[in-house]
Protein backbone atom coordinates (compact mmCIF):
# COMPACT_ATOMS: atom_id res chain seq x y z
CA UNK A 1 0.00 0.00 0.00
CA UNK A 2 1.45 3.37 -1.04
CA UNK A 3 0.66 6.15 1.41
CA UNK A 4 0.89 9.91 1.10
CA UNK A 5 4.01 11.68 2.37
CA UNK A 6 3.72 12.40 6.07
CA UNK A 7 4.41 16.07 5.42
CA UNK A 8 1.37 16.50 3.21
CA UNK A 9 -1.36 18.26 5.24
CA UNK A 10 -4.56 16.97 3.75
CA UNK A 11 -6.73 20.05 3.55
CA UNK A 12 -5.36 21.80 6.63
CA UNK A 13 -6.81 25.26 7.06
CA UNK A 14 -4.79 27.92 5.31
CA UNK A 15 -2.50 25.41 3.54
CA UNK A 16 -1.07 26.64 0.25
CA UNK A 17 1.31 24.39 -1.67
CA UNK A 18 4.02 25.54 -3.99
CA UNK A 19 1.99 24.12 -6.85
CA UNK A 20 -0.93 26.36 -6.01
CA UNK A 21 1.25 29.43 -6.54
CA UNK A 22 0.77 28.80 -10.25
CA UNK A 23 -2.77 30.15 -10.00
CA UNK A 24 -2.96 33.09 -12.35
CA UNK A 25 -3.20 36.67 -11.14
CA UNK A 26 -6.45 36.90 -13.10
CA UNK A 27 -8.06 34.19 -10.97
CA UNK A 28 -6.64 35.59 -7.75
CA UNK A 29 -8.10 38.98 -8.56
CA UNK A 30 -11.43 37.37 -9.39
CA UNK A 31 -11.52 35.86 -5.92
CA UNK A 32 -10.80 39.20 -4.33
CA UNK A 33 -13.61 40.81 -6.31
CA UNK A 34 -16.02 38.06 -5.33
CA UNK A 35 -15.11 38.47 -1.68
CA UNK A 36 -15.40 42.22 -1.79
CA UNK A 37 -18.82 42.04 -3.35
CA UNK A 38 -19.90 39.40 -0.79
CA UNK A 39 -21.12 37.22 -3.61
CA UNK A 40 -20.03 34.00 -1.88
CA UNK A 41 -20.97 30.97 -3.92
CA UNK A 42 -22.83 32.89 -6.62
CA UNK A 43 -22.01 32.18 -10.25
CA UNK A 44 -20.02 35.25 -11.20
CA UNK A 45 -16.95 33.95 -12.97
CA UNK A 46 -16.83 34.54 -16.73
CA UNK A 47 -14.22 31.83 -17.32
CA UNK A 48 -16.22 29.16 -15.48
CA UNK A 49 -19.43 30.42 -17.08
CA UNK A 50 -17.88 29.90 -20.50
CA UNK A 51 -16.99 26.28 -19.68
CA UNK A 52 -20.49 25.68 -18.28
CA UNK A 53 -22.16 27.16 -21.38
CA UNK A 54 -19.96 25.25 -23.80
CA UNK A 55 -20.85 21.94 -22.20
CA UNK A 56 -24.56 22.59 -21.89
CA UNK A 57 -24.99 23.92 -25.41
CA UNK A 58 -22.71 21.47 -27.25
CA UNK A 59 -24.47 18.42 -25.82
CA UNK A 60 -27.96 19.90 -25.40
CA UNK A 61 -28.04 18.88 -21.74
CA UNK A 62 -31.47 19.02 -20.06
CA UNK A 63 -29.85 20.13 -16.79
CA UNK A 64 -26.38 20.84 -15.44
CA UNK A 65 -25.10 21.80 -11.97
CA UNK A 66 -21.50 22.79 -11.24
CA UNK A 67 -19.82 23.76 -7.97
CA UNK A 68 -16.21 24.92 -7.55
CA UNK A 69 -14.16 25.24 -4.37
CA UNK A 70 -10.90 27.23 -4.11
CA UNK A 71 -8.79 27.54 -0.97
CA UNK A 72 -11.54 25.62 0.80
CA UNK A 73 -14.25 28.16 -0.07
CA UNK A 74 -17.19 27.71 -2.42
CA UNK A 75 -16.56 30.32 -5.10
CA UNK A 76 -18.91 29.13 -7.83
CA UNK A 77 -22.30 27.46 -7.92
CA UNK A 78 -24.43 27.38 -11.02
CA UNK A 79 -27.43 25.20 -11.83
CA UNK A 80 -29.46 25.51 -15.03
CA UNK A 81 -31.99 23.47 -16.95
CA UNK A 82 -35.15 21.61 -16.05
CA UNK A 83 -36.14 18.76 -13.77
CA UNK A 84 -38.09 17.36 -16.73
CA UNK A 85 -37.27 18.72 -20.17
CA UNK A 86 -40.00 20.93 -21.62
CA UNK A 87 -42.08 21.30 -18.45
CA UNK A 88 -40.57 24.51 -17.09
CA UNK A 89 -39.56 23.40 -13.58
CA UNK A 90 -36.08 24.83 -13.17
CA UNK A 91 -33.10 23.11 -11.63
CA UNK A 92 -31.39 25.00 -8.82
CA UNK A 93 -28.62 24.46 -6.27
CA UNK A 94 -30.95 22.35 -4.09
CA UNK A 95 -32.13 20.00 -6.86
CA UNK A 96 -31.49 16.34 -6.13
CA UNK A 97 -29.42 14.38 -8.66
CA UNK A 98 -28.40 10.74 -8.62
CA UNK A 99 -24.69 10.85 -7.76
CA UNK A 100 -24.32 7.13 -8.63
CA UNK A 101 -20.82 5.83 -7.88
CA UNK A 102 -19.76 9.07 -6.23
CA UNK A 103 -21.64 7.56 -3.30
CA UNK A 104 -18.87 4.97 -2.94
CA UNK A 105 -16.72 7.58 -1.19
CA UNK A 106 -19.57 8.12 1.27
CA UNK A 107 -19.70 4.38 1.98
CA UNK A 108 -15.95 4.20 2.64
CA UNK A 109 -16.09 7.37 4.75
CA UNK A 110 -18.83 5.75 6.84
CA UNK A 111 -16.64 2.68 7.33
CA UNK A 112 -13.67 4.90 8.24
CA UNK A 113 -15.76 6.72 10.84
CA UNK A 114 -16.70 3.37 12.36
CA UNK A 115 -12.99 2.51 12.44
CA UNK A 116 -12.39 5.77 14.32
CA UNK A 117 -15.08 4.69 16.78
CA UNK A 118 -13.41 1.31 17.31
CA UNK A 119 -16.38 -0.60 15.89
CA UNK A 120 -14.44 -2.31 13.10
CA UNK A 121 -10.99 -2.48 11.50
CA UNK A 122 -10.03 -2.45 7.83
CA UNK A 123 -8.31 -5.82 8.20
CA UNK A 124 -11.28 -7.45 9.95
CA UNK A 125 -12.43 -10.59 8.16
CA UNK A 126 -15.78 -9.86 6.57
CA UNK A 127 -17.11 -12.96 8.33
CA UNK A 128 -16.57 -11.23 11.69
CA UNK A 129 -19.43 -8.88 10.84
CA UNK A 130 -21.36 -11.02 8.33
CA UNK A 131 -20.94 -14.67 9.40
CA UNK A 132 -22.98 -16.02 6.50
CA UNK A 133 -21.14 -14.18 3.71
CA UNK A 134 -19.65 -16.46 1.07
CA UNK A 135 -17.58 -16.18 -2.11
CA UNK A 136 -17.36 -18.99 -4.66
CA UNK A 137 -13.93 -19.96 -3.31
CA UNK A 138 -14.10 -21.09 0.36
CA UNK A 139 -10.55 -19.84 1.01
CA UNK A 140 -11.49 -16.36 -0.19
CA UNK A 141 -14.64 -16.47 1.95
CA UNK A 142 -12.45 -17.08 4.98
CA UNK A 143 -9.72 -14.53 4.23
CA UNK A 144 -11.48 -11.60 2.53
CA UNK A 145 -11.18 -8.46 4.66
CA UNK A 146 -13.28 -5.31 4.94
CA UNK A 147 -10.80 -3.29 2.85
CA UNK A 148 -11.00 -5.88 0.07
CA UNK A 149 -14.68 -5.08 -0.37
CA UNK A 150 -13.96 -1.53 -1.54
CA UNK A 151 -10.80 -1.69 -3.69
CA UNK A 152 -12.03 -3.92 -6.54
CA UNK A 153 -9.59 -6.80 -6.00
CA UNK A 154 -12.05 -9.60 -5.16
CA UNK A 155 -11.23 -11.72 -8.22
CA UNK A 156 -14.70 -11.25 -9.71
CA UNK A 157 -14.93 -10.15 -13.32
CA UNK A 158 -15.64 -6.53 -14.33
CA UNK A 159 -19.06 -5.50 -12.99
CA UNK A 160 -19.87 -9.13 -12.13
CA UNK A 161 -23.36 -9.46 -10.70
CA UNK A 162 -24.54 -6.07 -11.99
CA UNK A 163 -27.54 -7.77 -13.57
CA UNK A 164 -28.89 -8.03 -10.02
CA UNK A 165 -28.75 -4.21 -9.80
CA UNK A 166 -29.52 -2.90 -13.28
CA UNK A 167 -31.59 -2.20 -15.21
CA UNK A 168 -33.62 -0.64 -12.45
CA UNK A 169 -36.16 -0.80 -11.01
CA UNK A 170 -36.06 -4.52 -10.40
CA UNK A 171 -37.25 -6.96 -7.74
CA UNK A 172 -33.95 -8.18 -6.28
CA UNK A 173 -33.57 -7.77 -2.54
CA UNK A 174 -30.30 -6.87 -0.89
CA UNK A 175 -30.23 -10.30 0.74
CA UNK A 176 -30.55 -11.97 -2.66
CA UNK A 177 -27.72 -9.87 -4.09
CA UNK A 178 -25.36 -10.67 -1.21
CA UNK A 179 -26.27 -14.38 -1.31
CA UNK A 180 -25.86 -14.44 -5.10
CA UNK A 181 -22.20 -13.42 -4.85
CA UNK A 182 -21.38 -16.96 -3.70
CA UNK A 183 -22.37 -18.20 -7.17
CA UNK A 184 -20.44 -15.64 -9.26
CA UNK A 185 -17.46 -17.30 -10.98
CA UNK A 186 -14.05 -15.71 -10.33
CA UNK A 187 -12.27 -14.18 -13.30
CA UNK A 188 -8.85 -13.93 -11.65
CA UNK A 189 -7.04 -14.84 -8.46
CA UNK A 190 -7.97 -12.98 -5.29
CA UNK A 191 -6.09 -9.66 -4.82
CA UNK A 192 -4.21 -9.90 -8.12
CA UNK A 193 -6.20 -7.71 -10.52
CA UNK A 194 -8.34 -4.57 -10.57
CA UNK A 195 -11.89 -5.32 -11.72
CA UNK A 196 -14.57 -2.80 -10.83
CA UNK A 197 -17.24 -4.32 -8.57
CA UNK A 198 -20.51 -2.82 -7.41
CA UNK A 199 -21.80 -5.90 -5.60
CA UNK A 200 -18.84 -5.91 -3.19
CA UNK A 201 -19.78 -2.37 -2.12
CA UNK A 202 -23.22 -3.68 -1.22
CA UNK A 203 -21.51 -6.14 1.10
CA UNK A 204 -19.47 -3.24 2.51
CA UNK A 205 -22.71 -1.41 3.25
CA UNK A 206 -24.00 -4.45 5.12
CA UNK A 207 -20.77 -4.53 7.14
CA UNK A 208 -21.33 -0.88 8.06
CA UNK A 209 -24.90 -1.64 9.10
CA UNK A 210 -23.82 -4.55 11.29
CA UNK A 211 -20.85 -2.79 12.89
CA UNK A 212 -22.74 0.45 13.58
CA UNK A 213 -25.71 -1.25 15.22
CA UNK A 214 -27.96 1.11 13.24
CA UNK A 215 -29.95 -1.73 11.71
CA UNK A 216 -29.42 -0.74 8.08
CA UNK A 217 -26.86 0.89 5.84
CA UNK A 218 -29.29 3.72 5.15
CA UNK A 219 -29.81 4.54 8.83
CA UNK A 220 -26.09 4.32 9.55
CA UNK A 221 -25.35 6.74 6.69
CA UNK A 222 -27.98 9.21 7.88
CA UNK A 223 -26.88 9.25 11.51
CA UNK A 224 -23.12 9.08 10.97
CA UNK A 225 -22.70 11.16 7.80
CA UNK A 226 -25.70 13.15 6.55
CA UNK A 227 -26.74 14.57 9.91
CA UNK A 228 -23.37 15.55 11.43
CA UNK A 229 -22.12 17.02 8.14
CA UNK A 230 -25.35 18.91 7.45
CA UNK A 231 -26.04 17.24 4.11
CA UNK A 232 -29.69 18.07 4.58
CA UNK A 233 -30.97 17.31 1.09
CA UNK A 234 -29.13 14.01 0.53
CA UNK A 235 -31.49 11.03 0.34
CA UNK A 236 -30.96 7.29 0.66
CA UNK A 237 -33.42 4.45 1.22
CA UNK A 238 -37.15 4.94 0.80
CA UNK A 239 -38.51 8.49 0.55
CA UNK A 240 -41.41 10.45 -0.91
CA UNK A 241 -40.68 12.18 -4.21
CA UNK A 242 -43.17 15.03 -3.74
CA UNK A 243 -42.58 15.32 -0.01
CA UNK A 244 -38.89 15.97 -0.62
CA UNK A 245 -39.50 17.79 -3.90
CA UNK A 246 -37.15 19.33 -6.48
CA UNK A 247 -35.93 16.01 -7.93
CA UNK A 248 -34.19 15.89 -11.33
CA UNK A 249 -35.33 13.12 -13.65
CA UNK A 250 -32.99 11.18 -15.98
CA UNK A 251 -33.18 11.77 -19.73
CA UNK A 252 -31.96 10.28 -22.97
CA UNK A 253 -31.85 11.93 -26.38
CA UNK A 254 -34.30 10.72 -29.00
CA UNK A 255 -34.05 12.43 -32.41
CA UNK A 256 -32.23 15.34 -30.78
CA UNK A 257 -34.83 15.79 -28.05
CA UNK A 258 -34.35 15.14 -24.34
CA UNK A 259 -36.90 12.55 -23.19
CA UNK A 260 -37.45 11.43 -19.58
CA UNK A 261 -36.58 7.79 -18.95
CA UNK A 262 -37.08 5.57 -15.90
CA UNK A 263 -39.13 8.26 -14.22
CA UNK A 264 -39.48 8.23 -10.45
CA UNK A 265 -42.79 7.20 -8.97
CA UNK A 266 -44.37 8.88 -5.97
CA UNK A 267 -42.34 6.65 -3.64
CA UNK A 268 -38.62 6.27 -4.24
CA UNK A 269 -37.97 2.72 -2.99
CA UNK A 270 -35.00 1.50 -0.99
CA UNK A 271 -32.73 -0.25 -3.47
CA UNK A 272 -30.12 -2.98 -2.98
CA UNK A 273 -27.41 -0.85 -4.58
CA UNK A 274 -27.57 2.03 -2.08
CA UNK A 275 -23.98 1.60 -0.87
CA UNK A 276 -22.65 1.25 -4.44
CA UNK A 277 -24.57 4.03 -6.17
CA UNK A 278 -28.04 4.66 -4.75
CA UNK A 279 -27.62 8.09 -3.10
CA UNK A 280 -29.05 11.39 -4.31
CA UNK A 281 -27.71 14.79 -3.28
CA UNK A 282 -27.95 18.43 -4.29
CA UNK A 283 -25.19 20.70 -5.52
CA UNK A 284 -25.23 22.50 -2.17
CA UNK A 285 -24.75 19.17 -0.37
CA UNK A 286 -21.88 18.15 -2.63
CA UNK A 287 -19.97 21.40 -2.19
CA UNK A 288 -20.30 21.02 1.60
CA UNK A 289 -19.00 17.45 1.22
CA UNK A 290 -15.99 18.78 -0.72
CA UNK A 291 -15.28 21.45 1.89
CA UNK A 292 -15.16 18.84 4.65
CA UNK A 293 -12.48 16.96 2.72
CA UNK A 294 -10.46 20.02 1.78
CA UNK A 295 -10.59 21.87 5.11
CA UNK A 296 -11.61 19.41 7.83
CA UNK A 297 -10.52 21.73 10.62
CA UNK A 298 -13.12 24.29 9.52
CA UNK A 299 -16.00 22.35 7.99
CA UNK A 300 -18.07 19.43 9.23
CA UNK A 301 -16.77 19.66 12.78
CA UNK A 302 -18.45 17.44 15.38
CA UNK A 303 -18.12 18.78 18.94
CA UNK A 304 -15.27 20.96 17.74
CA UNK A 305 -13.31 18.05 16.23
CA UNK A 306 -12.88 16.95 12.61
CA UNK A 307 -15.54 14.49 11.51
CA UNK A 308 -12.85 12.01 10.46
CA UNK A 309 -9.38 11.50 11.88
CA UNK A 310 -6.27 12.38 9.88
CA UNK A 311 -5.24 8.71 10.00
CA UNK A 312 -8.44 7.58 8.35
CA UNK A 313 -8.40 10.39 5.78
CA UNK A 314 -4.91 9.29 4.83
CA UNK A 315 -6.07 5.66 4.65
CA UNK A 316 -8.87 6.53 2.23
CA UNK A 317 -6.55 8.52 -0.03
CA UNK A 318 -3.69 6.02 -0.09
CA UNK A 319 -3.00 3.72 -3.02
CA UNK A 320 -4.48 0.28 -2.38
CA UNK A 321 -4.94 -1.16 -5.88
CA UNK A 322 -3.07 -0.17 -9.08
CA UNK A 323 -5.25 0.62 -12.08
CA UNK A 324 -4.34 0.58 -15.78
CA UNK A 325 -3.01 3.98 -16.88
CA UNK A 326 -4.42 4.84 -20.29
CA UNK A 327 -2.91 6.98 -23.00
CA UNK A 328 -5.57 9.65 -22.53
CA UNK A 329 -4.49 10.32 -18.94
CA UNK A 330 -0.84 10.42 -20.02
CA UNK A 331 -1.60 12.89 -22.80
CA UNK A 332 -4.19 15.09 -21.08
CA UNK A 333 -2.80 15.22 -17.55
CA UNK A 334 0.80 14.08 -17.77
CA UNK A 335 -0.18 11.27 -15.41
CA UNK A 336 2.43 8.78 -14.24
CA UNK A 337 0.25 6.55 -12.07
CA UNK A 338 -3.40 5.66 -11.56
CA UNK A 339 -4.79 3.71 -8.63
CA UNK A 340 -7.79 3.07 -6.44
CA UNK A 341 -7.88 4.18 -2.83
CA UNK A 342 -10.83 3.38 -0.61
CA UNK A 343 -13.76 4.71 -2.64
CA UNK A 344 -11.56 7.22 -4.51
CA UNK A 345 -9.54 7.13 -7.73
CA UNK A 346 -6.07 8.61 -7.36
CA UNK A 347 -3.56 9.94 -9.89
CA UNK A 348 -1.10 12.74 -10.52
CA UNK A 349 -2.39 15.52 -12.76
CA UNK A 350 0.19 17.97 -14.11
CA UNK A 351 2.26 17.28 -11.01
CA UNK A 352 -0.61 17.65 -8.54
CA UNK A 353 -2.02 14.96 -6.29
CA UNK A 354 -5.61 14.39 -7.44
CA UNK A 355 -8.45 12.32 -6.02
CA UNK A 356 -11.93 11.91 -7.39
CA UNK A 357 -14.59 9.66 -8.84
CA UNK A 358 -17.33 9.59 -11.42
CA UNK A 359 -20.89 8.33 -11.29
CA UNK A 360 -23.00 6.86 -14.09
CA UNK A 361 -26.58 5.67 -14.15
CA UNK A 362 -28.92 5.58 -17.11
CA UNK A 363 -29.66 9.24 -17.85
CA UNK A 364 -27.53 10.63 -15.00
CA UNK A 365 -23.82 11.51 -14.82
CA UNK A 366 -21.65 13.02 -12.11
CA UNK A 367 -17.99 13.77 -11.39
CA UNK A 368 -16.16 15.02 -8.32
CA UNK A 369 -12.47 15.99 -8.33
CA UNK A 370 -10.28 17.29 -5.50
CA UNK A 371 -6.77 18.75 -5.58
CA UNK A 372 -6.01 18.62 -1.83
CA UNK A 373 -2.68 20.44 -1.99
CA UNK A 374 -4.46 23.45 -3.44
CA UNK A 375 -7.58 23.22 -1.31
CA UNK A 376 -9.50 23.12 -4.58
CA UNK A 377 -11.97 20.97 -6.42
CA UNK A 378 -15.20 20.78 -8.34
CA UNK A 379 -18.34 18.72 -8.73
CA UNK A 380 -20.65 18.45 -11.73
CA UNK A 381 -24.00 16.70 -12.14
CA UNK A 382 -26.02 16.09 -15.31
CA UNK A 383 -29.52 14.67 -15.75
CA UNK A 384 -29.18 13.60 -19.37
CA UNK A 385 -27.03 11.85 -21.94
CA UNK A 386 -23.84 13.43 -20.71
CA UNK A 387 -20.93 11.01 -20.92
CA UNK A 388 -18.82 13.12 -23.27
CA UNK A 389 -19.98 16.32 -21.58
CA UNK A 390 -18.77 15.02 -18.21
CA UNK A 391 -15.41 14.03 -19.69
CA UNK A 392 -14.76 17.30 -21.50
CA UNK A 393 -16.10 19.62 -18.79
CA UNK A 394 -14.37 17.64 -16.04
CA UNK A 395 -11.01 17.85 -17.78
CA UNK A 396 -11.46 21.53 -18.58
CA UNK A 397 -12.21 22.23 -14.92
CA UNK A 398 -9.16 20.21 -13.88
CA UNK A 399 -6.99 22.22 -16.29
CA UNK A 400 -8.51 25.41 -14.89
CA UNK A 401 -6.58 24.62 -11.71
CA UNK A 402 -3.51 22.76 -12.97
CA UNK A 403 -2.82 24.79 -16.13
CA UNK A 404 -4.77 28.02 -15.58
CA UNK A 405 -3.13 30.01 -18.38
CA UNK A 406 -3.35 27.34 -21.10
CA UNK A 407 -6.94 28.14 -22.13
CA UNK A 408 -7.90 24.47 -22.41
CA UNK A 409 -11.67 24.73 -22.61
CA UNK A 410 -14.54 22.31 -23.20
CA UNK A 411 -14.37 22.72 -26.96
CA UNK A 412 -10.68 21.75 -26.89
CA UNK A 413 -11.37 18.48 -25.10
CA UNK A 414 -14.49 17.80 -27.17
CA UNK A 415 -12.29 17.95 -30.27
CA UNK A 416 -9.82 15.51 -28.72
CA UNK A 417 -12.66 13.10 -27.88
CA UNK A 418 -13.93 13.27 -31.46
CA UNK A 419 -10.40 12.65 -32.75
CA UNK A 420 -9.95 9.63 -30.46
CA UNK A 421 -13.28 8.21 -31.55
CA UNK A 422 -12.44 8.59 -35.24
CA UNK A 423 -9.09 6.89 -34.75
CA UNK A 424 -10.67 4.06 -32.78
CA UNK A 425 -13.30 3.56 -35.46
CA UNK A 426 -10.59 3.27 -38.09
CA UNK A 427 -8.65 0.78 -36.01
CA UNK A 428 -11.78 -1.25 -35.36
CA UNK A 429 -12.55 -1.32 -39.06
CA UNK A 430 -9.09 -2.73 -39.69
CA UNK A 431 -8.67 -5.11 -36.75
CA UNK A 432 -11.91 -5.94 -35.00
CA UNK A 433 -14.30 -8.57 -36.16
CA UNK A 434 -17.48 -7.06 -37.64
CA UNK A 435 -20.58 -7.32 -35.49
CA UNK A 436 -23.06 -10.00 -36.52
CA UNK A 437 -25.70 -8.87 -38.98
CA UNK A 438 -29.08 -9.64 -37.42
CA UNK A 439 -31.19 -7.64 -39.88
CA UNK A 440 -32.87 -10.85 -41.05
CA UNK A 441 -34.47 -11.33 -37.64
CA UNK A 442 -38.01 -12.71 -37.52
CA UNK A 443 -40.16 -13.95 -34.62
CA UNK A 444 -39.14 -17.41 -33.48
CA UNK A 445 -41.51 -20.22 -34.48
CA UNK A 446 -42.93 -21.70 -31.22
CA UNK A 447 -43.32 -25.13 -32.81
CA UNK A 448 -39.74 -25.17 -34.10
CA UNK A 449 -38.25 -24.48 -30.67
CA UNK A 450 -40.88 -26.30 -28.59
CA UNK A 451 -38.25 -28.57 -27.03
CA UNK A 452 -36.53 -25.55 -25.49
CA UNK A 453 -39.60 -23.81 -24.07
CA UNK A 454 -39.81 -23.80 -20.29
CA UNK A 455 -38.69 -22.14 -17.05
CA UNK A 456 -34.95 -21.85 -16.43
CA UNK A 457 -33.04 -20.95 -13.27
CA UNK A 458 -29.59 -19.49 -12.60
CA UNK A 459 -28.05 -19.77 -9.09
CA UNK A 460 -27.55 -16.00 -8.66
CA UNK A 461 -29.91 -14.40 -11.17
CA UNK A 462 -32.96 -16.50 -10.41
CA UNK A 463 -35.62 -17.66 -12.82
CA UNK A 464 -36.42 -16.69 -16.40
CA UNK A 465 -39.04 -18.16 -18.69
CA UNK A 466 -38.85 -18.86 -22.41
CA UNK A 467 -42.53 -19.30 -23.15
CA UNK A 468 -45.30 -18.39 -25.57
CA UNK A 469 -46.95 -15.14 -24.50
CA UNK A 470 -50.54 -14.07 -25.01
CA UNK A 471 -49.76 -12.62 -28.45
CA UNK A 472 -48.53 -16.00 -29.66
CA UNK A 473 -44.86 -14.98 -29.73
CA UNK A 474 -42.12 -16.67 -27.76
CA UNK A 475 -40.93 -14.35 -25.01
CA UNK A 476 -37.94 -14.33 -22.66
CA UNK A 477 -38.94 -12.89 -19.27
CA UNK A 478 -36.86 -12.49 -16.12
CA UNK A 479 -38.68 -13.02 -12.84
CA UNK A 480 -36.63 -10.57 -10.74
CA UNK A 481 -35.61 -8.10 -13.47
CA UNK A 482 -38.79 -7.24 -15.39
CA UNK A 483 -37.02 -4.89 -17.80
CA UNK A 484 -35.11 -7.89 -19.14
CA UNK A 485 -38.14 -9.06 -21.08
CA UNK A 486 -38.60 -9.28 -24.83
CA UNK A 487 -39.59 -11.39 -27.80
CA UNK A 488 -37.34 -14.23 -28.91
CA UNK A 489 -36.30 -13.81 -32.55
CA UNK A 490 -34.53 -15.95 -35.12
CA UNK A 491 -31.53 -14.64 -37.03
CA UNK A 492 -29.94 -17.17 -39.34
CA UNK A 493 -29.68 -20.36 -37.30
CA UNK A 494 -29.52 -18.58 -33.91
CA UNK A 495 -31.97 -17.14 -31.40
CA UNK A 496 -31.76 -13.70 -29.78
CA UNK A 497 -33.83 -11.45 -27.51
CA UNK A 498 -35.00 -7.97 -28.52
CA UNK A 499 -35.58 -6.23 -25.18
CA UNK A 500 -38.83 -4.27 -24.91
CA UNK A 501 -37.19 -1.61 -22.73
CA UNK A 502 -35.41 0.79 -25.16
CA UNK A 503 -32.77 1.87 -22.61
CA UNK A 504 -31.43 -1.69 -22.34
CA UNK A 505 -28.84 -1.62 -25.10
CA UNK A 506 -27.30 -5.11 -25.02
CA UNK A 507 -29.11 -7.76 -27.01
CA UNK A 508 -28.17 -11.36 -26.19
CA UNK A 509 -27.88 -14.62 -28.06
CA UNK A 510 -29.71 -17.58 -26.54
CA UNK A 511 -27.92 -20.91 -26.91
CA UNK A 512 -29.79 -23.99 -25.68
CA UNK A 513 -28.18 -27.35 -25.08
CA UNK A 514 -29.36 -30.84 -24.14
CA UNK A 515 -26.65 -32.71 -22.18
CA UNK A 516 -25.84 -36.20 -23.48
CA UNK A 517 -26.58 -37.75 -20.07
CA UNK A 518 -30.23 -36.76 -20.46
CA UNK A 519 -30.20 -34.27 -17.60
CA UNK A 520 -32.09 -30.99 -17.77
CA UNK A 521 -31.55 -28.67 -20.72
CA UNK A 522 -29.25 -25.68 -20.22
CA UNK A 523 -29.29 -22.14 -21.58
CA UNK A 524 -26.22 -19.94 -22.17
CA UNK A 525 -26.65 -16.21 -22.76
CA UNK A 526 -24.00 -14.05 -24.47
CA UNK A 527 -23.84 -10.49 -25.76
CA UNK A 528 -24.27 -10.06 -29.50
CA UNK A 529 -22.09 -6.95 -29.31
CA UNK A 530 -19.12 -7.76 -27.06
CA UNK A 531 -18.23 -4.06 -26.86
CA UNK A 532 -21.31 -3.01 -24.87
CA UNK A 533 -20.93 -2.19 -21.18
CA UNK A 534 -19.60 -4.85 -18.83
CA UNK A 535 -22.64 -4.48 -16.57
CA UNK A 536 -24.47 -6.71 -19.03
CA UNK A 537 -22.52 -9.72 -17.76
CA UNK A 538 -24.74 -12.34 -19.43
CA UNK A 539 -21.72 -14.62 -19.79
CA UNK A 540 -21.83 -15.41 -16.06
CA UNK A 541 -25.34 -16.85 -16.33
CA UNK A 542 -25.73 -20.64 -16.27
CA UNK A 543 -29.41 -21.46 -16.68
CA UNK A 544 -30.82 -24.94 -16.15
CA UNK A 545 -34.37 -25.92 -17.10
CA UNK A 546 -36.46 -26.44 -13.96
CA UNK A 547 -40.01 -26.69 -15.27
CA UNK A 548 -42.60 -26.32 -17.99
CA UNK A 549 -44.15 -23.07 -19.09
CA UNK A 550 -47.27 -22.13 -17.15
CA UNK A 551 -50.55 -22.42 -18.99
CA UNK A 552 -51.71 -19.22 -20.67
Amino acid sequence: MLTLPAALPLGAAGFLSGASMTLSLRRACALVVLSALALGPAHANPQLDALFDQARERWNLPGLAVGVVEDGEVVYMRSEGELRAGEGQSINDDTLFKIASNGKAMTTALLARLVDQGKLAWDDPVSRHLPDFRMADPWVSEHIQVRDLVIHNSGLGPAAGDLMLWPEPNLFTREQVVAGIAHLPPASSFRTRYNYSNVMYIVAGEVAAAASGAGSYEQALRQELFEPLGLDRCQVGEWQRDGVGNVAQPHMQVDGRNVVIREDGEVIPAVPMAAAGGIRCSLRDMTAWMQMWLQPDRYGLVDGEPWLSEEQRRMLWSVHMPMPLGQRMRDWEGANFYAYGLGWRINDSDGRFKVGHTGTLSGMFSALTLLPQEGAGFVLMINGSGGDARTALGQALTSYFTRPDAGLDVDHYAALIAQERAQAAGQNDDAAEPLPDTSDRVPADPAAIARWLGVYEDPWFGRASVCVAGDGQVQFASERSPMLTGPVLESGDRLLVDWIEPTVSAEPWLDFNQPEDGSAATLAVTRINPRVGSSYNFQDLAFTRVGDCPAL
